[in-house]
């Protein structure tokens, strides 16, 4: 190996590199903090800003009664009678009769729950009431012959005259609503609305009874009717099986199973008088409301009137009012709260042909609308 020679170096004598500087950035504009983008104010629903005294469910497509405490009672009565009916009662009668009974009950328990349902989930008839602006206009044209600021002070009630069948019918005014109340129209108290054939308010349903459920709820009378009828029939000839003879079986029964005959008695006894009471103003189609003020009685005038409203047939009545079209809702409470005036065209149902209503008998109505 050759040998090689090493040399110290003093480390002084090194040139240190000069660090090189670093490059300046360039300015750059002044960076502006970015605006908040605001969100979108939420446009509330209809039935969230809906003036009258309900509660919506299901987006407005279900409407009830603020004051519907006595609906729970009803439909609680209703599947207690029928489930005792059907767990104690049917199994006996179909063993010892038929077993058509439970199929007969099942039914009438199903049309009565179907058309308690509808009775006091449908929108009876609501009318739709004035926009402000329409009703500052109407409230401009109020005249005020005291003089009086006093926010309590309530004018006269205005009244339109309109003919109806060679009868004069007269519009009431709606303080609460602003508008002009059509033909056979009032203002429910406890739901703060002007419903359509206003028949009455119901606790038991939870609802106003008007134009748009007055067939559901004949239905629920009628097949509730028949229902009890059916149960007490059931229940008089379970017990009568059981000891052969009715007679001996309210002798040997017990002082409860008396009070349920009683009662059973007493239900049938009520529900029949409604029923008759109810069937015969829909055979003249004159709702209650009307028929207890005596509006074409006579009783409210010197002269006896006839009813401008009937078709003078007793099957065009039950017709009209049970098998009619459904009458469309005049207020919609679904879709963002936007409102319109619009016209609402009140159709008149004539006599004959020969006494069809004139130009004057039909009257265009200015009301607000929700789309």
């Amino acid at each position: 190996m050759k040998n090689c020679e090493y040399q110290q170096i003093d480390p002084q004598a090194l040139t240190t590199p000069t660090p090189t500087p670093a490059p300046t950035p360039a300015p750059t504009p002044s960076a502006r903090p970015c605006p908040e983008k605001k969100k979108p104010k939420r446009l509330k629903r209809k039935w969230e800003v809906f003036p009258g005294k309900n509660r919506f469910y299901c987006d407005g497509r279900i409407i009830v009664a603020r004051q519907s405490g006595v609906l729970p009672l009803t439909v609680g009565l209703i599947l207690v009678t029928s489930g005792l009916f059907f767990i104690f009662d049917c199994p006996f009668l179909v063993k010892h009769l038929t077993g058509c009974i439970p199929v007969i009950g099942g039914v009438l328990f199903v049309l009565v729950f179907i058309s308690l349902l509808q009775t006091s989930f449908t929108d009876p008839g609501i009318l739709p009431r004035a926009t402000p602006e329409e009703a500052a206009d109407i409230e401009k044209q109020i005249d005020n012959p005291t003089g009086s600021s006093s926010s309590s002070y309530r004018p006269p009630p205005r009244t339109k005259e309109v003919v109806i069948n060679q009868q004069v019918v007269k519009l009431k005014y709606c303080f609460t609503c602003k508008i002009f109340r059509p033909p056979r129209t009032s203002h429910c108290s406890l739901c703060d609305n002007c419903v359509e054939r206003f028949d009455h308010h119901c606790p038991w349903v939870g609802n106003c009874v008007g134009k748009r459920n007055y067939r559901f709820f004949y239905m629920f009378i009628v097949s509730l009717s028949f229902l009890t009828a059916f149960i007490f029939g059931c229940v008089t000839t379970h017990l009568a099986l059981i000891n052969r003879n009715v007679l001996q079986t309210l002798h040997k029964t017990s002082f409860r199973l008396l009070l349920e005959h009683v009662y059973f008695m007493n239900f049938i006894f009520i529900f029949s008088l409604t029923l008759s009471l109810f069937f015969f103003l829909l055979l003249f189609f004159s709702f209650f409301h009307f028929q207890i003020k005596g509006s074409w009685s006579g009783k409210s005038g010197n002269e006896e009137t006839g009813n401008p409203y009937s078709y003078n047939s007793i099957f065009k009545n039950c017709c009209s009012v049970l098998c009619g079209p459904m009458p469309p809702r005049s207020v919609c409470l679904q879709g963002k709260n936007y409102a319109s005036a619009v016209c609402v065209l009140i159709s008149i149902p004539t006599r004959k042909t020969t006494n069809s209503c004139s130009e004057k008998t039909i009257k265009i109505i200015e009301m607000p609308k929700y789309l």
